[in-house]
């Protein structure tokens, strides 16, 4: 049974990712990438199929040693049988090309001596030089340096003979031969060495890529971490407020519960009311990574909806036009919801900032309907760079604003020649049931 090894495991890598930052211009930009394309799908066909180039080498060289069998077999039996073998010796050997590369070219080195000394000329015989090749790709640096002396030599030997053997009006075409063959047999061990230096570059940048790969994505958790901290920190701030008014509405409904009953229920329903919020709130703050503020300081007050108005002047007075839309019942919402949404537009405007020219027209829209809120931040570009579209900090922490609340949020280019986020925020979300149950 032929040795066949089994196709390694290997981790895809863009040809984008693994060429990474370079100064060539688009269009040779785009030739590099389309012709790493091709690439790795021949090495990938190759990888998935390996038999087709095991077998399709050995194959491909019988059928030049096809002419001698014929001549042959038309002159007997015993010179075909022999012929047979020595062709079979030149092409079967080259199976394990790639597994014993010294062993295979030290097998066929012999033979072509044999071949020599008993005056064969097969059309196999090329297969050395196939030997060499993957002396060179697979073997080692010495082995290489003393397979190609000795084909050098064995060359110069073998014109000379068969140039003694012709007679010497043949002695004219002995340097264009030699020059021929030493070049082919330089070539190829050329080739081979080159082979090798390149698939041990490229396995470099593959490793490099996947190790850039691996330390975006840390980074990408380390930002969601971070976030998720500082949702968590601006939420305490909401829920301490939401408890002291319950306790100070319950502390003023004992006392008018007596004196003014009316009043006293209207007050237990507002409490009841602020404390159903709060659960919510909490709720929510149980998929939260929660992180202590390292120097103890209490934050400030979180800004709300009525604060984009202060928000947008900040951002004109640095270049954009910037214009607000509100539309639907926005008052009523929790007040945790208005800081997500204000984050949100926040960070926004920060990207535009960051990355577009000072004069982009920007257009924030917030919907507020009974089912989801929408925010919508919308610039007209240019961009003072390409935009690659990579997950910064900024679009981690609205997503995770926006996961908070159930929704979601996609970014990206739009027809303009800007860049538009939109976000979608599920206000009141169907809550478990969250009351103690006592038995009878």
């Amino acid at each position: 049974m032929y040795p066949v090894t089994a196709p390694p495991t290997e981790r895809t890598v863009k040809p984008q990712i693994l060429i990474g930052e370079t100064r060539l211009g688009d269009s040779e930009y785009r030739s590099v990438v389309r012709l790493l394309t091709w690439l790795g799908r021949v090495r990938a066909a190759d990888v998935a199929h390996p038999r087709v180039r095991l077998w399709g080498v050995p194959a491909f060289y019988a059928l030049g040693g096809v002419p001698a069998l014929v001549r042959a077999a038309q002159d007997s039996g015993p010179a075909f049988v022999l012929m047979l073998a020595i062709t079979a010796g030149y092409t079967v050997p080259l199976l394990w090309r790639r597994q014993r590369p010294g062993l295979v070219f030290a097998f066929l080195v012999v033979l072509s001596e044999v071949s020599l000394f008993l005056g064969v000329d097969s059309g196999s015989s090329a297969t050395q030089l196939v030997a060499l090749l993957n002396l060179g790709r697979f073997g080692a640096p010495g082995r290489l340096a003393i397979g190609l002396s000795y084909s050098l030599l064995q060359t110069f030997v073998s014109i000379v003979f068969f140039n003694s053997l012709k007679g010497s009006d043949q002695g004219a075409s002995t340097p264009v031969l030699a020059f021929l063959a030493v070049v082919a047999v330089v070539s190829m061990a050329a080739l081979g060495l080159a082979g090798k230096l390149v698939n041990a570059y490229i396995e470099a940048l593959q490793e490099h890529a996947v190790r850039l790969e691996r330390e975006r994505d840390q980074r990408a958790q380390l930002a969601a971490a971070t976030e998720r901290a500082r949702v968590a920190r601006e939420m305490h701030d909401i829920l301490g407020h939401t408890l002291a008014v319950i306790v100070g509405l319950a502390g003023g409904a004992a006392g008018l519960a007596e004196a003014k009953p009316k009043r006293g229920a209207d007050t237990l329903r507002i409490i009841a009311e602020s404390g159903r919020g709060a659960l919510a709130e909490l709720r929510r703050l149980l998929t939260v990574i929660h992180d202590d503020d390292p120097d103890g300081t209490p934050l400030a007050p979180q800004p709300g909806l009525t604060d984009l108005g202060a928000l947008m002047e900040r951002v004109r007075a640095a270049g954009p036009a910037v214009t607000l839309r509100l539309e639907g019942e926005l008052t009523g919402l929790p007040q945790g919801l208005q800081l997500a949404v204000y984050r949100i537009v926040q960070e926004a405007l920060t990207n535009t900032l960051k990355h577009a020219a000072p004069n982009t027209t920007v257009e924030v829209a917030v919907t507020a309907a009974p089912e989801a809120v929408v925010v919508t931040v919308e610039d007209t570009g240019p961009y003072k760079g390409s935009s690659t579209g990579e997950q910064g900090k900024g679009l981690v922490g609205m997503r995770e604003r926006a996961a908070l609340y159930g929704g979601q949020v996609v970014a990206g280019p739009n027809s303009r020649g800007g860049w538009t986020v939109r976000a979608l925020l599920v206000p009141f979300p169907t809550a478990p049931d969250l009351t103690e149950k006592h038995p009878a």
